[in-house]
């Protein structure tokens, strides 16, 4: 690249925002943008949209100098890593080196890292820059992102809604163009529930049971549960989801999967069930459109899955959370505080209720669910791949479009007029119900948009698939992505 081509005219700031992630990783090896310009107009779009509350901390500085010395390595001729200059956001529960992490929950304000998380370690590695830490739902313990502590995180297709959670704040900010793609964390819905409702594409990675299974390391994040947690890249494309995977992992790009032939189940029983029309009409119509572009639906209830999701999905999260994982969490980072400490401090009134339940878990539920339950979840859905001969199951992302903010977190929720049991309990379940259940089995699910609801509302399809098929369902997401679409930018 000559220095001629590195000082062409910049492209104005609505095209740099309008651009993903590999479209402006193209554009710096062209030398038609310089990471420093787009790094500033990506600042300043963070400060005008500062209602969104989506970012906790701007690392303005930080990643101005970034941006400088990756111009001046590229202007020099410098070898230059996959992403480098390529500005994202980061979960603020997920840890960076000199930047606070808080989990969005005030007794964590000031504790800054001494490390990265390893999951984000690579991303750097390749050239990636922290723009900002992204809100969240206080401790991650939600899909709202309703966070009484630093904000209430607002959708950027209706700033009435929520964006959902827990990454709430990534989701908001990638799809509202603060940046092009970023990581959120994932226990049972996080990445993929605000994926859905903001229209973007979220990747939670296989977990199984861990060690060679888990495609992402899961140290160096504010915990749930380390038996489900997991990181995950989110963008406005699959194609920069795939790229941020495949850096992560150290694995080779997803290539697109032809659809012709190509089987997948529809679960009718449950996952279809119970949805808001509106939602019910765009996933009929895409799954039209992806049939037509020669996809063999096989319709194949997975039997079972409720009960047995039920007796794994609480006792795991609740019990690791209170008795293990946050403690361990602040142990390892050298952090002076017990979860009693944190506790006190939360402000969210539903994060506050789950706190009873997890002190009160019983241990032999716990050992019940990841002996017993959780293995036959686990092998149920094994089944249904193999039985079927399947390579995913595809449903809707979440049942109802994104809900208004419920600034007295009463939790109620009606799906087409009906309001639905639980009490304070009732939205939440509503929220993870399609989602959480591969989530306890460990498997790979990739969540992409559907298309647009009649009243201009982002809807979300997602695609489960066999352990270890990230790759292969990230290749399935790039070929309906072709057929399916991008939804339009929000119009904040």
């Amino acid at each position: 690249m000559t220095r001629t081509a590195l000082a062409a005219a910049p492209l104005p700031v609505h095209e740099m925002l309008a651009l993903s992630a590999c479209e402006v990783l193209d554009a710096f090896a062209r030398g038609t943008l310089k990471s420093e310009d787009y790094v500033r107009a990506l600042l300043a779009r963070a400060n005008e949209l500062r209602h969104l509350n989506s970012w906790i901390t701007l690392n303005t500085d930080g990643a101005l100098e970034a941006a400088r010395a990756v111009d001046q390595a590229r202007a020099r001729g410098d070898k230059l890593g996959p992403l480098a200059g390529l500005p994202i956001l980061i979960k603020d529960n997920i840890d960076t080196q000199g930047i606070e992490t808080t989990g969005a929950t005030p007794a964590l304000r000031g504790v800054v890292p001494k490390r990265n998380a390893p999951a984000l370690d690579p991303l750097l590695q390749a050239g990636a820059i922290v723009l900002a830490k992204a809100s969240l739902h206080e401790l991650a313990f939600g899909s709202t992102s309703s966070n009484a502590a630093f904000g209430f995180i607002r959708n950027p297709y209706d700033t009435t809604r929520i964006p959902g959670g827990s990454s709430g704040g990534t989701a908001a900010g990638i799809a509202a163009r603060i940046a092009p793609a970023g990581l959120g964390t994932d226990t049972g819905a996080s990445v993929r529930n605000p994926a859905s409702f903001c229209g973007i594409v979220g990747l939670r990675p296989s977990v199984g049971n861990g060690g060679q299974e888990r495609r992402y390391p899961g140290a160096g994040v504010v915990p749930i549960s380390r038996t489900r947690d997991t990181v995950g890249p989110m963008a406005r494309t699959v194609a920069d989801v795939a790229l941020l995977d495949a850096v992560a992992t150290g694995t080779e790009v997803a290539e697109p999967v032809p659809l012709q032939g190509l089987r997948l189940g529809l679960p009718r029983g449950g996952f279809w069930e119970n949805l808001d029309a509106e939602v019910e009409a765009v996933m009929n119509a895409a799954v039209q459109k992806l049939r037509d572009a020669g996809v063999i639906f096989i319709e194949a209830d997975l039997e079972g899955w409720a009960a047995l999701n039920e007796r794994v999905s609480m006792p795991v999260a609740l019990y690791e959370f209170y008795h293990r994982d946050l403690t361990a969490y602040l142990d390892e980072g050298g952090i002076p505080l017990g979860i009693e400490d944190v506790i006190a401090q939360v402000k969210s009134p539903d994060v506050q209720g789950v706190f009873g339940l997890a002190r009160d878990m019983p241990a032999a539920a716990y050992e019940d669910a990841m002996k017993v339950w959780r293995p036959q979840l686990i092998e149920l859905y094994a089944r249904y791949f193999e039985q079927h001969a399947v390579e995913g199951m595809l449903f809707p992302t979440v049942p109802i479009l994104p809900p208004p903010i419920d600034p007295e977190f009463t939790g109620a929720v009606s799906i087409n007029g009906v309001e639905q049991p639980g009490g304070p309990a009732a939205q939440f379940m509503v929220l993870i119900r399609n989602v959480d259940p591969g989530s306890n089995a460990g498997l790979p699910g990739l969540a992409q948009p559907a298309g647009m609801s009649a009243s201009g509302l982002p809807v979300g399809l997602e695609i489960d698939g066999p352990l270890g098929s990230d790759r292969r369902l990230l290749g399935i997401g790039l070929s309906i992505e072709k057929v399916l679409g991008l939804p339009p930018a929000p119009a904040t």
